[in-house]
């Protein structure tokens, strides 16, 4: 394949990864903007094996038949609960690749032959793009393993953490000027190992110190660090595609970040110093120690269809649980039954409900639920005084009032939905406990609400029978 050829499937290949991102901005064109990435990615993949790789093609048709087989097994078994785990050890394949790279093109030949400042600028690349994806590899591994509860979601606040955090980084930056120093006179080697077990340690320290709360965060930070390892790389190879759509991921990451750290009321650094869930209240007491104000009003599944069944306005709020129950398809089946009866249902949409952007209008999309129902939390904010009932399903801290009660919260400031503004609310969980962030919820003791204790698919199996016989 001739240079021209290759360089106008590259060309074809970045504009549909631009459609891809500007598909998944909106859901009804989402499975499209999917549609498109594939293909962009497929086309730059033939036209890299076709025109570019020179030998080696038996290695590297195996190992695209390994890594085939991987991720056709993985998507075949993956549930939707544990989407937002596989993003993250995808994540992190890609910061192990950008390391495995950065060292192979540090000891190739190709890179022997450089001089001057040429070499300097290699070696600069060669050591970003292994220091991010070192980082992004640990940080993702750890991100799965809270995700996946393989491990506990509170964040740990090691004493002087803060200096730990600079201690690394102002090491990692000398060993940058040892490196280069040395390379030109042929070592750098234990340099370059040096700083990668600690771009290994910063990205262990750095997760770990991120509470239960922030995780939708991580998940787009670490998909932002991915593509920036992937531009690294690019410019390792000196491959324009890795570049460009290194750029994009990393960007439109870091852009997701920003937008999700504006829906908690958070800065980015506050959520890379430490999580929710830990700040101390006035009193001295942990956050959600408190003793309760009232007490919590349980309702049966009979009681919550006729509630439902006599409503005119019904707002559905889905949370983690309703992921972890997989009760999305039953959700979908009672708001026809709802319709059916003429009542108005939609759903309400916390930016950062579940464990990773976008994971309740996934579930929904899978489900059925048509994209115009289905509201963001800025849209629908105001509508409650309006809605006779709200039905909370699974979800904690997304529709705390005391983000906006309590000074001293924990997620002070944080924007929630307010379905303690409409006429009543039933909140579906299996107990009292605590949400994510680890934050007592004076929702349930509110007088307009009831909960409906149990997994949320059973209830609302038996919800659903109810309101087929009312």
């Amino acid at each position: 394949m001739s240079q021209g050829i290759v360089t106008v499937s590259y060309i074809g290949a970045a504009v549909l990864c631009i459609l891809a991102l500007g598909g998944l901005s909106h859901q009804e064109s989402a499975r499209r903007g999917n549609y498109y990435g594939m293909i962009g990615m497929g086309i730059a993949l033939l036209a890299t094996i076709l025109g570019v790789v020179e030998d080696n093609f038996f290695i590297l048709i195996v190992s695209i038949a390994i890594g085939s087989v991987i991720g056709l097994q993985l998507a075949k078994k993956v549930q939707m609960t544990q989407m937002p785990e596989l993003v993250a050890i995808l994540h992190s394949g890609v910061g192990m690749a950008a390391v495995l790279v950065g060292f192979a093109s540090f000891m190739g030949h190709a890179a022997g032959n450089l001089t001057g400042a040429e070499k300097t600028i290699h070696d600069v690349e060669t050591y970003l793009g292994i220091l991010i994806g070192a980082l992004t590899f640990s940080g993702s591994v750890v991100a799965y393993l809270k995700l996946s509860a393989t491990i506990g979601g509170k964040p740990l606040l090691l004493p002087a953490r803060h200096w730990i955090n600079l201690g690394m980084l102002i090491a990692a930056i000398i060993l940058c000027f040892v490196f280069v120093e040395q390379s030109e006179s042929g070592g750098g080697s234990f340099a370059l190992i040096l700083m990668t077990l600690i771009g290994f340690a910063f990205g262990v320290h750095m997760v770990m110190a991120i509470g239960g709360a922030d995780m939708p965060v991580v998940i787009s930070m670490l998909n932002s660090y991915s593509g920036w390892a992937a531009a690294a790389t690019g410019f390792m190879l000196s491959n324009d595609l890795l570049i460009v759509v290194g750029a994009l991921v990393g960007s439109s990451g870091a852009i997701l970040s920003y937008i999700m750290c504006k829906a908690m009321n958070r800065k980015f650094l506050a959520v890379i110093a430490g999580g929710f869930g830990n700040k101390p209240t006035s009193t001295g007491a942990p956050a959600g120690a408190a003793e309760p104000a009232g007490e919590a009003v349980s309702i049966g599944a009979e009681e919550t269809a006729e509630m439902l069944a006599d409503a005119k306005q019904v707002m559905i709020i889905p949370g983690y649980g309703m992921a972890v129950a997989q009760a999305q398809h039953v959700v979908f089946e009672i708001t026809n039954v709802l319709k059916d009866k003429g009542i108005n249902v939609r759903f309400g949409i916390h930016p950062v409900a579940g464990r990773m952007p976008g994971h309740m209008n996934v579930l929904l999309a899978e489900a059925k639920v048509p994209y115009d129902i289905v509201f963001e939390m800025d849209e629908i904010n105001d509508d409650f005084p309006d809605v006779d009932v709200s039905i909370v399903i699974g979800a904690n801290d997304i529709v705390n009032p005391a983000a906006q009660d309590v000074p001293d919260s924990p997620i002070a400031g944080m924007p929630v939905l307010e379905p303690w503004n409409g006429k009543n609310t039933i909140v579906m969980k299996r107990s009292m406990a605590t949400g994510y962030a680890g934050v007592d919820n004076p929702l349930f003791y509110k007088e307009n609400t009831r909960m409906l204790f149990g997994d949320a698919k059973e209830m609302l199996d038996n919800v659903l029978a109810s309101l087929k016989t009312l």
